[in-house]
């Protein structure tokens, strides 16, 4: 489950250089996981060959793209307000055409389009090449929507347009979907069932990437580690291939190991892992190539087996401790970070307790915690009355969030008098006088610029931390430039 939501992201209009000067303004707007930020760039890509510039002025545009998050209630509370603003302005620009794209297109096509009427365009995330043929159904006067799932639409053939960022890290997608039915969630429903894209379209991203000047990049999915390419299908219909597709499949732990090899200097990351379906050999890939980056974002969601077990999430308590024990042994250096769901139906003060316990065991090096809110669609809104009471919700969301505080300043107090290197991405937040990068471990490192520029891998001295930054010195460019 990607629920890694950078708040700092959310809204942000994406903009590419404009190349084809025939007028159509396309605003798009992305909220939610990292993987919806990848498909907008997948969007923006399509669309550019219809004739269509970015722009992020709203009043300019032709067309209007929201591309929509439906893990919390949060998230599409915020959709629906900018809905409203969208409407404002098309009283005041009648021509323009408003679109809903992702996931809760999927979820509530019959109410944006039926019901409210406030949007003429509703595409699902596996409709997305069908985007040209929408928009001109919606210019002759129609509404359209598409929200078909998929079995085999995974975008390899589309080159992704990338945010003119920082020309540093990249997203790279490789598989959609999950077929893991985890009770809270929702993306089985609006992502549908799992799909692995081909490696060699992999590899071609991301040799372009590397000719393009990147110095890292971020392999995307659902559940990376469940990756499997046997020339194409459905991850569930693997048991049927030939013995020869089983004999040439290619698995996470050798995708990764590929694109390792084929790019020495480039840093590797990946997102998102579960626990019941990383293996060793993804471990032991990690400890051998230094340019996969020390870092796993490992979420538990619990640390009782009682509400794992509600939650269908097909690992123990046990399991996962024996996972992170096999990480601590190959990858001793190697940072983990969680996502942790607290007042899931019935839990009570001992499971509470239990994932106190399980966060002590690990000491995670950061963490994304959030109180349950029931989505509809899901199995536990049918089968599972939300009956923690919201304030005892907020308690136990408090105490794991100090607690994880209490760890993740822990982690990075281990850094204090060490020297790592740091990839630059960006000035600080605080100060322009200073660099802001990331350790190999996914730690942000701040130090004075001194003649240092964006995308340089620096060796930076560090003399001081807090719960979230390390404060340092550089000594030098690392030999990774």
């Amino acid at each position: 489950m990607e629920k890694i939501i950078d708040e700092k992201q959310q809204g942000n209009a994406l903009v590419m250089e404009p190349k084809t000067g025939n007028g159509k303004k396309l605003m798009i707007e992305s909220y939610g996981c990292q993987m919806n930020f990848s498909d907008s760039e997948i969007v923006a890509s399509i669309l550019a060959k219809e004739g269509f510039d970015t722009t992020q002025n709203l009043e300019e545009a032709d067309l209007v793209l929201i591309n929509t998050c439906s893990i919390r209630d949060k998230a599409e509370q915020t959709v629906r307000k900018r809905l409203e603003k969208y409407n404002a302005v098309k009283k005041i620009n009648p021509g323009m055409k408003v679109g809903v794209l992702g996931c809760m297109a999927e979820r509530l096509k019959a109410q944006f389009l039926e019901e409210e009427k406030i949007v003429d365009l509703v595409v699902g995330p596996d409709a997305y090449k069908d985007l040209p043929n929408l928009i001109n159904e919606v210019e002759e006067g129609r509404n359209a929507v598409n929200v078909i799932l998929s079995k085999d639409e995974t975008y390899g053939d589309i080159s992704p347009v990338r945010l003119q960022s920082n020309g540093v890290s990249a997203f790279v997608s490789i598989t959609r979907g999950c077929d893991n039915m985890c009770t809270f969630c929702v993306v089985p429903f609006t992502r549908g069932r799992e799909r692995s894209r081909d490696p060699q379209s992999i590899m071609e991203e991301v040799n372009d990437l590397a000719q393009k000047g990147f110095k890292e990049i971020t392999l995307l999915g659902q559940n990376v580690d469940s990756y499997l390419w046997y020339g194409g299908g459905l991850k569930k219909d693997f048991k049927n291939a030939s013995e020869m597709q089983k004999a040439t499949a290619t698995n996470f732990a050798a995708l990764l190991r590929m694109v390792a090899e084929a790019h020495p200097k480039m840093r590797i990351r990946f997102s998102t892992s579960n626990p019941q379906d990383m293996t060793l050999d993804v471990i032991e890939a990690m400890a051998k190539y230094p340019n996969i980056c020390k870092y796993i974002h490992l979420p538990v969601q619990s640390g009782s087996d009682r509400i794992l077990k509600a939650m269908n999430r097909l690992h123990t308590r046990e399991e996962y401790f024996e996972l992170i024990d096999n990480i601590r042994r190959l990858m001793p250096e190697c940072a983990i970070s969680q996502d942790m769901i607290t007042g899931f139906p019935t839990e009570t003060e001992e499971d509470h307790r239990d994932t106190l316990s399980l966060m002590e065991y690990v000491k995670y090096d950061f963490g994304f915690m959030f109180a349950y809110s029931e989505r509809p669609g899901t199995m536990a809104a049918r089968k599972l009355e939300d009956d923690v009471p919201e304030e005892v919700k907020k308690r136990r969301l408090t105490e794991i969030v100090n607690l994880q505080q209490k760890h993740s300043h822990y982690r990075t107090q281990q850094f204090v008098g060490k020297t790592v290197e740091v990839l630059i991405e960006k000035e600080s937040k605080k100060s322009d006088l200073h660099w802001s990068g990331r350790t190999s471990q996914n730690t942000v490192a701040v130090f004075p610029k001194e003649n240092y520029k964006v995308g340089d891998f620096v060796n930076v001295k560090i003399n001081d931390c807090t719960s979230a930054t390390l404060i340092g010195e550089a000594v030098g460019l690392s030999e990774n430039n």
